[in-house]
């Protein structure tokens, strides 16, 4: 039986041509970067390479291109070394974050002591601004914000720029989990009124363990690894080269056909939605992802009545049937408290039902929506 595989918000398929590239690299180009010698260099310029391709893309400065091991580092890096060297006391963040910025925050507030406030959110996921800047300015202590540019679990879109210009004119910094992003969305940081932002190479068709930081120049963060100098002296440890190759070449990939997949993908999202309603009259969609415009065009996350009884199943059935999608996030899977974001923005009421999240890259087509469609209303009919 052919796998379905619809979770592309956990994690992408690897593009062929991102394989090749990395057997190349560590078959001939094996040298520690921080070596003198010619597989030193060679590996040396490979990496910054990919460095500037990246800084280009993103308008901005190859030195504040950090690599990192994926978006939980580069989050723990931003906000701690946020508290520890650039002396913020006090992080607005959201309950609906991921939780490598949740549970980092959480633990700076019991071990630094710093104040954390949440700012409240609607009901499609979208912070409220007003909020945001009573925070802001509630009172003269040095504030971060960290606010995802797109959830997660709901697909909804947050604006980078109004938040970002909300910061700048309470003189407070902003991070921004970009991760569902970038690889999906052009953004220029030279221009976004952003001070940190993160990147995870799997979430765009390349390998997992290698993702990059953008550190915005004049911040002066400071890194939290000691030992060698490597990165600019903020991420110590000799670097992943075949990694950060890979990275290149998937954000290389995901860049130079980004218009067309995402006319492709949001064709098959919007086919999933209109197959969804009309099969199931009583569904609902979380958030705002049956809105094309606020939410991004690779994520839709459904909640369909049903028993308890089948709700309590319903992975495991879609599973047997070679589907292959969230019943929230990937990170939330294993959890027997369901979903935070949901938990967050639904009713009790609307808890009864399960929601599933359905996520599409380049190699999905509206064949494999019309089988999970096909599937999901057999098991409720019997």
């Amino acid at each position: 039986m052919d796998s379905i595989y619809l979770d592309n918000a956990a994690t992408t398929p690897v593009l062929p041509e991102v394989v090749e590239k990395m057997k190349e690299v560590l078959s001939s180009s094996f040298g520690n970067p921080s070596s003198i010698h010619s597989q030193g260099r060679t590996a040396k310029s490979l990496i910054e390479n990919t460095r500037k391709s990246i800084a280009k893309e993103l308008g901005a400065l190859s030195s504040e291109i950090i690599f990192t091991s994926g978006g939980t580092e580069g989050d723990n890096m931003v906000l701690q070394g946020a508290v520890r060297g650039l002396g913020i006391q006090t992080i607005i963040t959201s309950k609906i974050e991921h939780h490598a910025v949740i549970h980092a925050v959480e633990n700076l507030e019991k071990s630094d002591h710093i104040n954390v406030h949440y700012v409240q959110v609607s009901s499609d996921g979208s912070p409220d601004m007003a909020d945001l800047e009573r925070l802001l300015q509630h009172d003269d202590s040095k504030k971060l914000v960290s606010l995802m540019h797109v959830n997660n679990e709901l697909g909804t879109i947050c604006d980078l720029e109004a938040i970002g210009n909300l910061c700048r004119q309470n003189d407070a910094l902003f991070h921004s989990d970009t991760v569902q992003s970038i690889g999906h969305y052009r953004l220029n940081l030279q221009e976004l009124p952003i001070d940190f932002a993160v990147a995870a190479a799997h979430k765009f068709h390349g390998p997992k363990g290698i993702g990059f930081v953008f550190i915005r120049k004049e911040t002066g963060l400071q890194s939290l690894l000691f030992g060698g100098g490597q990165e600019r002296g903020l991420r110590a440890g000799t670097e992943s080269v075949h990694n950060i190759v890979g990275l290149g070449e998937a954000f290389s990939h995901a860049y130079s056909n980004l218009d067309v997949d995402k006319s492709q993908i949001l064709d098959i999202k919007k086919h999933c939605v209109n197959q969804l309603k009309s099969t199931f009259p009583d569904i609902s969609f979380n958030g705002c992802c049956d809105d094309f415009t606020k939410s991004t065009y690779t994520i839709v996350n459904a909640r369909i009545p049903m028993s308890p009884e089948k709700a309590n199943l319903l992975g495991f059935t879609l599973d047997l049937k070679g589907i292959c999608c969230s019943k929230g996030s990937a990170c939330q899977a294993g959890s027997e408290t369901g979903s935070h974001v949901l938990n967050h923005i639904l009713s009790k009421k609307q808890l009864q039902f399960p929601s599933i999240r359905i996520s599409f890259s380049k190699y999905n087509n509206e064949e494999e929506v019309d089988q999970l469609v096909k599937v999901l209303r057999e098991y409720i009919s019997v």
